[in-house]
This record gives C-alpha cells, sequence and structure tokens, in this order.
C-alpha cells in the first residue's frame, strides 16, 4: 500500500466519524432536551437545550484533537481518556435517562445505540488513526532509505570517476616528473653544492615558518578555549534563569489552582446546605447568593437556600451580572 492509498483511508475514517459524531449529537439534542425541559423551571424553558449541546462539543473537541495528536504520533497523557469516557458516559446517561425513570427498557436499549456507538467509534478512530500515522512513517521512512541509498550510489560512481581520472593525472605527472629528472641530472650534479646550500637556507625559512605556525596555534588554541569557557558559563547563567522562572510560575499556577480549588469547596458547602430554615445573616446570604450565581442556580431557589425574598436575591443576582465574570466567595460578598 502506498501514502495515496493510506491518505484515502485517512479521509474515509475522518468522513466516516464526523458523520457519526454530527449525527449523534444531533440525535442526543433531539433525546435530552424534553428530558431537561421536564426537569426545569417553566422560566427557564429555553434553557433545555445547553446541557447537550455542551456535552456534545466536548465530544467534539475529544475527536478533533485526538485526531491531531494521532496524526503527529502524539499522546496527550491520561486526562484526554478521562474526558472521552466522561463525555461518552454522560451522553449515554442524559440519552438513557428518560426511558430509565419510565421503567422502559426498551427505550433504553434504542437510545444507548447512539452514544455506544460513538464511544465505540471515538476509540476505534483513535486506534486507526495511530496505526495510519505508525504506517504512514513507516512508509516515509523506507522512501528515504531508499533515496539515501540511491544517493550514495551516486556519491560512490562519482568518487569512482574521480578516483580514476586522479591516477590519469598523478601517472602523466609522474612520467613528466620523470623525463625533466633525466633531462636535470647532469646539471643536478654540477650544482650539488649549491643546491646544498639553498636547500640548507629553504629548511632553516620552513622551521621558522613551523614555529610561526606552531605559536599562532597555540595562541588560536587558548582563544578557542577561552570563547568555549564564556559560551558554557552564559548558558549556564541561561540555564539557571529559565529554571527559575519555570519555578516561578510554577508556583504561580499552583497558587491560583489552591485559590480556585478553595472557592469552589465554599460554593459547593453553601449549596449542599440546603434550604434555610430562618434568614441567612445578610453577609452569609451575599456569599450564598453569589455561590448559587457561580453555579446557575435559579433566582427562586437560591431565595430558598439563604432564606430572603426573591427580590432581594434578584437585586444581588443584578449586581453579580453587573460586574462582570464570576469571581471568588469573599469578593462577591
Amino acid at each position: 500500500m502506498n501514502g495515496v492509498q493510506i491518505r484515502s483511508a485517512e479521509r474515509a475514517l475522518s468522513v466516516g466519524t464526523w458523520l457519526i459524531v454530527c449525527g449523534a449529537m444531533l440525535y442526543s439534542v433531539l433525546t435530552v432536551t424534553p428530558l431537561m425541559r421536564a426537569h426545569t423551571a417553566d422560566e427557564w424553558d429555553w434553557t433545555a437545550p445547553i446541557l447537550p449541546i455542551v456535552v456534545d462539543a466536548a465530544v467534539v473537541i475529544v475527536v478533533r484533537l485526538d485526531s491531531v495528536l494521532a496524526r503527529l504520533n502524539g499522546h496527550g497523557g491520561r486526562w484526554p481518556v478521562v474526558l472521552r469516557w466522561m463525555t461518552g458516559g454522560m451522553t449515554l446517561a442524559l440519552n438513557v435517562a428518560d426511558s430509565a425513570l419510565r421503567k422502559d427498557m426498551v427505550g433504553v436499549a434504542v437510545h444507548a445505540v447512539a452514544p455506544l456507538l460513538l464511544i465505540v467509534t471515538a476509540e476505534t478512530g483513535l486506534a486507526y488513526r495511530w496505526a495510519i500515522t505508525n504506517a504512514l512513517v513507516a512508509l516515509e521512512e523506507r522512501e528515504r532509505a531508499e533515496r539515501t541509498e540511491r544517493e550514495k550510489a551516486a556519491v560512490e560512481r562519482a568518487e569512482a570517476a574521480e578516483q580514476r581520472a586522479r591516477e590519469a593525472r598523478e601517472f602523466d605527472a609522474r612520467m613528466a616528473r620523470e623525463q625533466r629528472e633525466h633531462e636535470a641530472s647532469l646539471a643536478r650534479e654540477q650544482s650539488e653544492r649549491e643546491e646544498r646550500a639553498r636547500r640548507e637556507e629553504r629548511e632553516r625559512a620552513e622551521a621558522a615558518d613551523r614555529a610561526e605556525r606552531a605559536e599562532r596555534e597555540r595562541a588560536e588554541r587558548e582563544r578557542e578555549q577561552q570563547r568555549i569557557e564564556r559560551e558554557r558559563r552564559e548558558r549556564d547563567a541561561a540555564t539557571r534563569m529559565e529554571k527559575e522562572r519555570r519555578e516561578r510560575e510554577e508556583r504561580a499556577r499552583r497558587e491560583q489552582r489552591e485559590e480556585a480549588e478553595r472557592a469552589e469547596r465554599e460554593r459547593a458547602a453553601l449549596l449542599a446546605a440546603g434550604p434555610a430554615l430562618v434568614k441567612q445573616p445578610e453577609e452569609q446570604a451575599r456569599k450564598t447568593v453569589a455561590a448559587a450565581y457561580a453555579a446557575s442556580v435559579p433566582v427562586r431557589q437560591a431565595a430558598e437556600l439563604c432564606g430572603w425574598s426573591v427580590g432581594w436575591v434578584s437585586s444581588r443576582y443584578q449586581e453579580l451580572r453587573d460586574q462582570g465574570p464570576a469571581q471568588p466567595l469573599e469578593e462577591a460578598a
């Protein structure tokens, strides 16, 4: 199988996966919306489709990012797996909840088809994409090896031709040199003394040149060692500064995460207390209303939680909306 066939199979897998995802999303919205409308206050009926849309949006994110990571032969860790199974479980539970509450086993089985198909398709599509990515990598490596082999053979042929040409030139040069030596043999015998003197002078000059080159090379080595040492110190300093920066960023992220978890625990504790038997103090009531607003609790239910009137709670909700995004409980109060 060549690369074109593998990419064609990958496109077919992508199109089929998205068809199943879109169909399951549409089916889920149509199935879950009546359930949410039946369990939502009348004045909030229009919010019924929001939950299935949010859950299905998470499914779209998982499928899309899994396909990108598989194409890059990467792995997102355990959290993408948790999100994938959590969204699949949520979709399955929401689709079969209405039939399960009515004890309609046939309805449960029918409404479980689309979520189960979506879950299995997401897992199977991810496995297929990894397999396709591995196949593409293996194909590219094989093509690269073949191309390298061809280039190596071409280089070897060029080197052999160059070697033959060099040997021919050396042979011609040797023959010419031997001819010149033969012609100059008588002249060398006559000028042997002068040649010896010139050779000695040349050797002295060469010795001086070698000494000078050795000195320059030693100085160059010293400068190179100094440069290497300076670069090493600079790299060590940069590495140390980068490590300190990452540690500061990690401390800041940890502090933000702890602050968010603490605020979330406070909200959960306030909402889990249930309807107030007596009217809460105003400061405590403001915290309860802020937690209810952050959790999108209806105004009437928030009034029951704090024991204050619906009008007072509505005014606090309006103040929180005017303040912008949800704030920690201390700031909201």
